[in-house]
């Protein structure tokens, strides 16, 4: 029953936390209903591209959800279920959902550009060169750790397809049908305008028949050609219009997860009505455990299942480009980063339901903690409904993060064109020189492509540990940069000040840490080339973070005093 009264009580907190939190940030920052924005006042049939609410709700949350709602508190665990779910629930409530829907709706008053934008309108033009570069560093990681784990889930001995397939060769399969199907499906949807029930259907229909060919046929490749073939994809993925591909394949994943996230929940009721599930982790295991002590270790290890800077570049990248109103805005922003710690507390639950295996070293996967944690609320080990539960959970975190994948890779080239035009030039069109060719979209994605599925080869504890505090740390600049412009503006910008400030703290206070570690490290003559790069990339985040903070407290200061920037 405790596992039921820990999902109780977060669904209704969220959904408190939605009506009337969600609400009164709307009304405090003037969301307008009858004011177009971009999708419709800029729109290019490409990249700006109205969406049905339901539909952009589909392609925001599978965007900003991949490995960390399931990594992070699994990771976490270590401090007990009490601190996570708090921490889960509340910072979802009152960071993570203010910063997604500030940051999105930010975006779309300033004609769905990114938040180097936003931050230029309140803090000048050297603070956006330097949010650019902090944007384009988390990029690279959040694509690197993509293909890591991506390749890690699909990777199996041999070429070719294969009969009766392992997990990992069936699982393959599935993704690259989905792929497929995803194409099929936006063509299909926009040609007879399907309406949002009867595409549901099919959606549904088409993810259960291509899981069904993967459950009898699987691909069977080791990683380097998965590598190959993931570079390929979202290259080509990044390049394509919205609608034919990137929105349908989100929607589609979200589809699959929100009824994946159902049929948790119902498993928890049941096996925890019946007695069946054991949950086995503790309230609280104490202040300091084996992956550090609990600040700021557990406010950085759960990442963006709380609040995240990735999510900003997702809000300000493409989902600011599809919005039909600002009416919808609250749902997807506020509405997605909400079901995200609803995901967060049931992975919560699944390694409660694991911790014993995943405290004594028997599985150290998340995700494998995360799987066989849900679906021993089914059946035995041995039983098909367990397997069966298993293998769709693992394909649908391998389906969002390819979904990471293939979104970071188009608002990579939009962040990196940004960054190389100059002050009045609005496309690569406009540039000149080399400028012109480094901008060109397929130039831009074919580098950042090259760079991540590179760095993809490290450990990802490597890239991991890299990723949670850059993230962290551009959700407090979007926070700065939204709160910023809201006071430009004269709109009520306080309640950005305590989530900022605390995540500003905690996230300096781990990059410090890491970057005394490794030069420690590197001292004792112990380091590995994986060492060295995360001492750069640490020191270098701490730098930009201190300098855009510095900033930003005195364009507070000076709009405290009545002047505007």
């Amino acid at each position: 029953m405790q596992a039921v009264c820990i999902m109780a009580s977060a669904i209704v907190l969220l959904l408190l936390g939605y009506v009337f939190y969600g609400s009164w940030l709307a009304k405090q920052w003037g969301v307008d209903p009858t004011r177009k924005p971009p999708a419709h006042t800029m729109r290019d049939g490409v990249d700006y591209v109205p969406a049905k609410p339901v539909v952009l709700l589909g392609h925001h949350f599978a965007s900003i959800t991949g490995l960390e709602p399931v990594n992070g508190p699994v990771m976490a665990s270590v401090f007990g279920w009490a601190p996570v779910f708090l921490w889960c629930v509340l910072g979802g409530i009152f960071f993570g959902g203010l910063h997604d829907f500030g940051a999105l709706f930010a975006s779309v008053r300033h004609d769905g550009k990114s938040m180097g934008e936003v931050i230029k309108d309140a803090m000048g033009k050297r603070a956006r060169r330097l949010l650019l570069v902090f944007e384009l560093i988390l990029l690279i990681l959040v694509m690197a750790s993509c293909v890591n784990s991506i390749t890690n889930m699909l990777a199996s001995d041999g070429f070719g397809l294969r009969v009766n397939p392992s997990e990992n060769e069936t699982v393959g399969m599935i993704s690259a049908l989905f792929i497929a199907l995803a194409f099929v499906y936006g063509i299909v949807i926009n040609r007879f305008e399907l309406g949002v029930a009867p595409a549901a259907v099919a959606g549904i229909l088409g993810v259960c028949l291509i899981s069904f060919c993967g459950l009898r046929l699987g691909i069977a490749m080791p990683r380097t050609p998965w590598i190959v073939f993931l570079c390929v994809y979202i290259t080509i993925a990044s390049l394509l219009p919205v609608w034919t591909l990137l929105r349908p394949r989100d929607y589609l994943s979200a589809l699959l997860f929100w009824g994946l996230m159902i049929l948790s929940v119902i498993g928890i009721a049941i096996s925890g009505f019946t007695g069946t599930l054991t949950f086995e982790l503790p309230a609280f295991r104490g202040w300091n455990s084996s992956i550090g002590s609990l600040f700021p270790t557990l406010f950085i290890t759960v990442n963006c299942g709380v609040c995240g800077g990735y999510h900003a570049l997702i809000a300000s990248g493409t989902t600011s480009k599809q919005l039909n109103s600002e009416a919808d805005a609250k749902l997807v922003g506020y509405g997605a980063m909400l079901t995200k710690s609803a995901l967060s507390v049931i992975t919560l639950i699944a390694v409660g339901a694991m911790f014993t295996k995943y405290i004594s070293g028997e599985v150290v996967s998340p995700t494998i903690v995360f799987a066989a944690g849900i679906a021993s609320m089914f059946g035995a080990e041995t039983s098909s409904i367990y397997s069966l539960v298993y293998i769709m959970l693992t394909f649908a975190v391998s389906a969002f993060l390819l979904t990471n994948l293939d979104t970071s890779t188009r608002v990579s080239r939009f962040v990196w064109t940004e960054f190389l035009l100059k002050e009045g030039e609005t496309s690569w069109r406009d540039a000149s020189g080399m400028r012109k060719v480094l901008a060109h979209p397929l130039v831009s994605a074919l580098i950042m492509v090259v760079i991540s599925g590179t760095l993809g080869a490290l450990k990802l504890v490597q890239i991991w540990a890299l990723f949670s505090a850059a993230s962290q740390l551009l959700g407090v600049l979007a926070l700065l940069a939204v709160a910023a412009w809201l006071g430009n503006v004269g709109k009520n910008n306080k309640m950005f000040y305590f989530p900022m400030t605390f995540m500003l703290i905690a996230t300096l206070c781990s990059l410090c840490t890491t970057v005394t570690t490794k030069v420690g490290l590197i001292a004792g003559g112990g380091a590995m080339w994986g060492d060295y790069f995360q001492l750069v990339f640490a020191a270098a985040m701490v730098v930009l973070a201190v300098i855009l903070a510095i900033e930003g407290v005195q364009t507070m200061m000076k709009q405290g005093k009545g002047v505007k920037a």
